[in-house]
């Protein structure tokens, strides 16, 4: 365990960067200790050789972004790395900035779907990509490590950016294989990073748009709304009569839907509409999509039926990215709507897959809930059961036996996940199958195992 007088932890970086309380968990100084020690790391791995380092660096509108943006602007700039200030822009834009514009390092403050007083810290590197976790340890192992920073004309210089936003609204553009034309749309940008360039992007693209959760005013994101509170988007598409519902969390890297009569469309969902049609335009390599073990077993016996192949990983879009540049995959993502679509991104983006899902809606002619029944979602139900030994759930000869009978039950039609929660001393237990009652009642039966067995 690591003690840095801020976060006590076995690893300081998580799966998306480092998220805590603002002024708590993430201070400023730990934000400045980052910086500099993501410089010198950079530096020594040889990313700076040969020219002056840049770095651009985003965040979303949380009230403490502000404080935290000037934390890591001057420890880079202290480090010698000149700083393009983007002010709030989603996730998914200070990436395709950093590739765009030739960024040795990409910072995004967001601390994603959370609610206010949190944020994070999430680190790009050159292209646009996550940094790797060897280089996010050796960063860790370098803060608050003294240093002689450089002097004179070798400190970084700091500007602000003009047309960045336009870019990358125009990059967004480019990618659709036609207009929006006759599409009305609500989208709820749930008072984040997204409010300006979603509804704006889809305006331009030919809809006709609604937009809700679109006033940030730095303490109100998530709150109550977006894509984990889809309850006002699923009013406001019925009260405007709107075609498409779409909603995204705090920095804009995740989209969910609603159809016209207000149902939710998740982001299994949103990935058979989308893979059929990549595939039916000859732009699905190998076939293949690739998704987490959490993607619900509809989405898998959807893609078995349309004869695409479905490539699994653990959870965490990271993973999923990393899956996809490994097999030559260009389109996969996570249930929580983090969809990644390679060919045009370097990481789940909320927008430009809010875009491709109405462009699909206008090209089919047809409506999104008649879209989404490529695909019946299975029911699931997830039981944490927290204060037990997760590291036990695996070799546990109860629990296994447990799990052997539930899925000898299930055979074809259901399916059993036992994940070991990656920060809590909790265990995930998720059922699937063909009825709710019956994925409840066996969800709980292994929930109790787990309690007594653990």
């Amino acid at each position: 365990m690591r003690d840095r007088g801020v976060l006590t932890v076995s690893r300081l970086f998580g799966t998306d960067g480092i998220r805590g309380v603002a002024n708590r968990d993430l201070t400023a100084r730990l934000a400045l200790d980052l910086s500099v020690a993501a410089a010198r790391v950079l530096g020594e791995v040889g990313a700076f050789e040969g020219h002056r380092p840049v770095a651009v660096v985003g965040r979303d509108p949380r009230a403490s972004g502000e404080f935290l943006e000037a934390a890591v602007v001057a420890g880079l700039a202290s480090a010698g790395v000149d700083v393009l200030r983007l002010g709030v822009l989603p996730t998914p834009a200070v990436a395709y900035l950093t590739q765009s514009l030739g960024a040795d390092l990409g910072v995004m403050l967001s601390a994603s779907h959370n609610p206010a007083p949190d944020n994070g810290i999430k680190f790009f590197g050159r292209g646009g990509h996550k940094l790797a976790d060897q280089i996010e340890d050796q960063i860790e192992a370098h803060l608050g490590e003294d240093w002689a920073g450089p002097t004179g004309s070798r400190v970084g210089r700091v500007r602000e950016a003009q047309g960045e936003v336009e870019s990358y609204i125009a990059h967004l553009l480019s990618t659709l294989p036609g207009s929006l034309d006759g599409v009305r749309v609500v989208v709820d940008c749930a008072h984040g990073a997204a409010s300006g360039v979603s509804p704006e992007a889809m305006r331009r693209a030919g809809a006709s748009v609604v937009a809700i959760g679109a006033s940030p005013d730095g303490l109100n994101i998530n709150d109550g709304c977006g894509s984990t509170h889809l309850e006002s988007l699923q009013r406001a598409v019925i009260e405007h009569g709107a075609d498409v519902g779409i909603a995204h969390d705090g920095d804009a890297d995740r989209c969910l839907a609603v159809t016209a009569s207000g149902e939710a469309i998740d982001g299994d969902q949103i990935m058979a509409i989308l893979a059929v049609e990549l595939r039916e335009s000859g732009r699905l390599p190998h076939d293949t999509v690739v998704a987490t073990v959490m993607s619900n077993l509809g989405f898998k016996l959807a893609m078995r039926e349309e004869g695409l192949n479905v490539v699994e990983t653990t959870v965490g879009d990271r993973y999923v990215l990393e899956a996809m540049k490994a097999g030559g995959y260009s389109f996969g993502g996570e249930q929580s709507g983090h969809v990644i679509m390679l060919d045009h991104a370097t990481t789940g983006d909320g927008v430009l897959t809010g875009l491709h899902l109405l462009a699909t809606v206008a090209g089919r002619g047809r409506p999104l809930d008649e879209l989404a029944k490529v695909m019946t979602r299975l029911p699931q139900v997830l039981i944490n059961v927290k204060n037990v030994d997760k590291s036990r759930a695996k070799t546990s000869p109860e629990l296994s036996a447990a799990v052997e009978a539930v899925e000898a039950e299930l055979g074809e039609s259901g399916r059993v996940l036992i994940r070991p929660s990656g920060t809590e001393p909790m265990v995930r237990v998720m059922v699937e199958a063909t009825h709710e009652e019956q994925a409840r009642a066996l969800a709980e039966r292994l929930a109790e195992v787990v309690r007594t067995a653990l």
